[in-house]
């Protein structure tokens, strides 16, 4: 079993990993880490793990802890992923996982030094739905792909909240713009050699609150828009000349829509719906990494594809400071 430690006691954690990893069948929780021990003690009861620690530092001193998931603020992530890998755990590290593509680099360094395995939690990228629009697009399901559209947005004005406060890392692009990118990379295996943006900020906030781009892949065109001031909406759609494909809820399934993929002919005439009921991502996500880590071949989302995925982010930011097309 692949012993997990957690660093904070942050909802996502609370809400999805911790979960996730309790429900494994190749992982177990081994200990959480908060600044407050009363936190960390909490979490710890509710989930099960043995361990609770009044500091991170502790957390990657334990020899009760194989890998590491961090969910803290964006801006202290690539700080305590490089600190975990010196420590030797191997890490999970919530995305973005930096606020720089550069800012990577360092990382990979450290990763191929100390031998540990290092990813950004995309947990899409391990949903059998995104398989799936993987394997149809390959296989000319939809024919000849001409433009993906996407859609990712909610509404959040909360001051004390990090996605709303700029020295944390906040924004919409670093939050949510992350998703359709990554989702579209994935199912592709293409590059968007350039970009537009349009990009609204805060005015209190500072922070990026809503982004319409096009990023030009060559053979197709992404164009999506997302919001953190916006009525909550997901959705992808892959548009071919001989057929589309429509994600229903991308991001969140089970949340926003079912799991659902609805692939259409090209005179709409014919529609097949492929369901995905309980599909768990994040389960899905903890029982690779821990595969990968023990030296199995599952696939895992690597931090090559990291650097890739936030030159794309990094450009979106310069382009909508200028009008025309930035390249990535």
């Amino acid at each position: 079993m692949f012993r997990w430690g957690v660093l904070s006691t942050a909802k996502i954690a609370r809400e999805h990993l911790l979960p996730a990893i309790v429900e494994a069948d190749n992982c177990v929780l081994s200990a959480i880490a908060s600044r407050d021990l009363g936190k960390a003690r909490a979490l710890a009861d509710r989930f099960g793990a043995p361990h609770a620690l009044g500091s991170y530092e502790a957390l990657l001193a334990s020899g009760e802890v194989d890998g590491v998931y961090i969910p803290l603020p964006t801006s202290q992530h690539v700080e305590w992923t490089a600190r975990a890998i010196e420590a030797g755990k191997h890490v999970l590290v919530e995305k973005p996982l930096a606020l720089d593509a550069t800012a990577i680099a360092p990382l990979i360094k450290l990763r191929d030094k100390h031998k540990v395995l290092v990813c950004e939690a995309f947990m899409v990228t391990y949903h059998p739905q995104w398989l799936k629009v993987r394997d149809l697009i390959a296989g000319g399901a939809i024919g000849r792909l001409r433009h993906v559209q996407g859609a990712f947005s909610y509404y959040n004005v909360d001051p004390g909240n990090m996605r709303n406060q700029l020295d944390l890392g906040g924004g919409a692009l670093p939050d949510i713009g992350v998703y359709p990118t990554v989702a579209t990379r994935f199912v592709t295996g293409k590059e968007p050699g350039r970009v537009q943006a349009s990009i609204e900020r805060d005015t209190k906030f500072g922070t990026d609150i809503y982004s319409s781009i096009r990023a030009d892949f060559g053979e197709f065109e992404l164009s999506f828009y997302l919001s953190t001031q916006m009525a909550a909406r997901q959705v992808m759609v892959f548009h071919g000349d001989k057929g589309f494909i429509e994600v229903a809820s991308p991001f969140n399934a089970g949340l926003y829509d079912h799991h659902r993929v609805e692939l259409h002919n090209q005179d709409h005439s014919r529609t097949e719906v492929f369901r995905f009921a309980g599909a768990q991502q994040y389960r899905l996500e903890v029982e690779a990494f821990a595969r990968a880590a023990k030296g199995g071949g599952n696939h895992v989302f690597t931090l090559e594809q990291s650097v890739l995925n936030q030159k794309v982010i990094d450009a979106i930011f310069r382009a909508g400071d200028k009008d025309g097309w930035e390249p990535v």
